[in-house]
């Protein structure tokens, strides 16, 4: 096996763990290996580029890219003389790692909240009215506590959120340690 070859295997041995992995990202394993093969590239590519390196329709390419658009793996970059959008792979993935986390840590806690918010008032007002037999009251007031226990720990989920965008995060766990190797 020639020099050329060893690296194509180690590449595509990367490129294949990203795609198993991307199910994290809620993506599929074929975003997954766009973004492999965009990691590895010298400079930005076309979607028609892109199309012919990995041999997928230029509909799910756009739909690819897209995805990894969304999640800030991937930007859409300008360079003089070319008039087709160009892509290339987000290289600081401590940013790429924030940035998607953030985004769906977030979301997740908006929706629970909001729906804790709303069982809360639900409880209240079953705990307040006075058809409500005391069994009923005290079960709502068991899950009115529970309730209030999970604001605990939504607060601390989005002040965990704000460090990791301010980039606090960095000064508990230093990103310049590199592995033995």
């Amino acid at each position: 096996m020639d020099g050329y070859e060893q690296l194509e295997k180690a590449r595509d041995r990367v490129i294949e763990a990203f795609a198993q992995n991307m199910n994290l990202y809620g993506v599929t394993p074929s975003v997954g290996r766009l973004y492999g093969m965009l990691y590895f590239q010298e400079g930005p590519l076309t979607l028609d580029e892109m199309k012919v390196e990995l041999g997928m329709s230029k509909t799910s390419m756009s739909t690819s890219v897209r995805n990894l658009l969304d999640l800030k793996m991937v930007d859409k970059v300008w360079k003089k003389g070319v008039r087709k959008d160009l892509y290339e792979v987000e290289q600081d993935w401590y940013q790429t790692f924030i940035d998607f986390f953030t985004i769906k840590w977030r979301a997740g806690i908006i929706m629970n909240v909001q729906a804790v918010e709303k069982s809360i008032a639900e409880l209240k007002s079953i705990i307040e009215n006075e058809h409500s037999n005391d069994e009923l009251k005290e079960k709502a007031k068991q899950d009115l506590e529970k309730l209030h226990q999970a604001l605990q720990y939504y607060d601390w989920l989005d002040r965990l959120v704000d460090t990791f965008e301010s980039h606090d995060i960095f000064s508990f766990v230093p990103k310049d340690q590199l592995p033995k190797t």
